[in-house]
């Protein structure tokens, strides 16, 4: 079953973005023509979710104004002007907002080119609560645009994940999509922390899986990647 609500982060402060994000909230900043975030609400209308939760911080008012024109999916904001709650503590906030049942979560800069079956589709199919707190987009760590580093998890032939050794190299990186359980946020720590705490708690119970994303991911983190990205966007459609 298609989750029909969805949080996506969109507080950070996008440092590694500058000088873009000095006068501008990474979210917002274009690829292709169109801003990062609407890249990702156009996914979640695609997929069939009515509702998406997005949590403001950094330039909130500019993003505020932004999504009023959005028609589907309806958005809803999570305010953190006050105080940035982090990864995790942003979606803490939100659960009010996001109801009992699991839920799509993405980072607002998350970007892809789909294989035959669109990525969101696939983690809706896959997704098991019975055995899942998480079901995690994962793209390959060597081959995906734009991304350098040494990955972040390993996964079993069952689809469990562990996360990469401090000294080690992992076959997976997180594609900033994922479907969250409210399980997951049980007795989570109070204010700012980061998502992947309570990712290696469900890793430890054997209820963090993940499913290796089908097409092209591009990790887009700064302004040189940009470029990057919209060739391989322009080669796909091309």
């Amino acid at each position: 079953m298609t989750p029909r609500n969805a949080m996506v982060l969109a507080a950070g402060l996008g440092t590694r973005m500058h000088p873009l994000t000095e006068t501008m909230p990474k979210p917002l900043v274009k690829v292709a023509g169109r801003a990062l975030i609407d890249h990702v609400l156009d996914r979640l209308a695609a997929a069939g979710v009515e509702r998406a939760v997005v949590n403001v911080h950094y330039f909130a008012e500019q993003l505020e104004r932004h999504l009023a024109s959005r028609k589907l999916p309806k958005i809803v904001i999570s305010d953190e002007r006050g105080l940035l709650l982090g990864t995790g503590g942003g979606v803490v906030k939100a659960l009010p907002l996001l109801g009992d049942y699991p839920f799509f979560h993405l980072n607002s800069d998350t970007i892809w080119i789909d294989g035959v079956k669109p990525n969101l589709q696939r983690l809706a199919e896959g997704f098991d609560p019975a055995a899942m707190d998480a079901l995690l987009l994962l793209a390959p760590s060597t081959g995906s645009i734009g991304y350098a580093g040494r990955g972040d998890f390993t996964m079993a032939p069952d689809g469990r994940l562990s996360a990469r050794g401090e000294r080690e190299v992992a076959p997976f990186v997180f594609a900033g999509a994922a479907i969250l359980a409210p399980a997951l946020f049980k007795h989570a720590p109070a204010g700012e922390f980061p998502l992947t705490a309570l990712f290696a708690r469900a890793a430890q119970a054997g209820r963090l899986h993940g499913l290796r994303l089908e097409g092209l991911w591009m990790h887009v983190g700064s302004p040189d990647a940009i470029a990057l990205a919209e060739k391989a966007i322009e080669a796909s459609v091309g």
